[in-house]
């Protein structure tokens, strides 16, 4: 009996310290009301997911619609990569010789090599493709790792609305309806799986997300502390604005996923998924340096 009881006890305190309170769950609603205004003001489609990777709670808006993905789907060619990596199907410091027939437009690091003479590591390939989003290093990996490996993966984790169907700069697959394509829940169940090691060990988890975190110009960091790790890939396409990752705020990471379709004006949709992205960090800052009775204290701060 004593035994039992002391499982009870542990069981009610566990869930206590899972649940969220009901001082957090005020805060993710003032967070939706922020992001219901900045969907009202945006013209055009946008698509929010964002999981506390900690609690698992979530907030979501139009989840489960279909959005273009641009260059974010270079985060599943990316994840493929590292898992044949892991496999021993391939190594990321296999050599790859440039070929004339590799370049395509928006590419400002390998259309600056020398076909049939340079050659690089598929890991300078895949830096090339997350830091700077080159296309022709892209296109190089997709081939390397192969298309329908990418898609068996993603149906191995359940993702059947997230697909890769042409190469970058493909004009003539896009006109045809060859998109590449996801919604941001399953963005974020990707990211997720991957950051819960349910993809990929622990060692090749901890270098994807070092990878992912080297590109500092895109949208979800462009307005939070420079020094924060953020492992994102965005994506950009005439009337479509995207970006996916993962911010790490110390003891209180989260997922992020925005999309945007039906643009009047891109710019707008950068700056929507700018102002998500702010107003999404500011509360998990604070829940990150909260105590349960909703104290904030800052690094250097008495207390009183």
């Amino acid at each position: 009996m004593q035994r039992l009881l002391c499982f009870f006890l542990l069981l009610s305190t566990c869930l206590a310290q899972s649940a969220p309170s009901a001082k957090q769950k005020v805060l993710w609603q003032k967070l939706e009301s922020k992001i219901e205004q900045v969907d009202r003001n945006l013209d055009g489609v946008m698509g929010v997911a964002i999981e506390d990777l900690t609690t698992g709670d979530h907030y979501f808006l139009r989840e489960d619609e279909v959005f273009a993905q641009a260059s974010s789907i270079k985060i599943t060619v990316l994840a493929n990569l590292y898992l044949q990596a892991q496999q021993g199907k391939l190594k990321l410091t296999d050599l790859y010789t440039v070929q004339t027939s590799d370049l395509v437009p928006d590419s400002d690091i390998v259309n600056g090599l020398t076909p049939g003479v340079t050659r690089i590591t598929l890991r300078d390939l895949a830096t090339m493709m997350v830091a700077v989003s080159d296309n022709s290093a892209t296109n190089v990996l997709i081939d390397r790792v192969g298309m329908q490996n990418v898609n068996a993966m993603l149906d191995g984790l359940g993702l059947s609305h997230t697909r890769l169907r042409r190469k970058m700069m493909d004009l003539e697959a896009a006109k045809q309806g060859r998109e590449n394509i996801s919604t941001p829940r399953e963005m974020m169940t990707l990211l997720d799986a991957i950051y819960h090691g349910k993809l990929l060990n622990k060692e090749s988890t901890g270098d994807f997300f070092k990878m992912l975190s080297t590109n500092k110009q895109s949208f979800i960091p462009r307005d939070l502390p420079p020094d924060l790790k953020v492992a994102n890939k965005p994506g950009e396409l005439e009337a479509v604005r995207n970006d996916s990752g993962i911010v790490f705020v110390e003891g209180r990471p989260y997922v992020i996923c925005v999309m945007t379709g039906f643009l009047r004006n891109e710019r707008d949709g950068e700056e929507a998924i700018t102002k998500v992205s702010l107003e999404t960090w500011r509360m998990f800052d604070r829940l990150s340096r909260a105590t349960e009775y909703g104290r904030v204290v800052s690094p250097g701060n008495g207390t009183r």
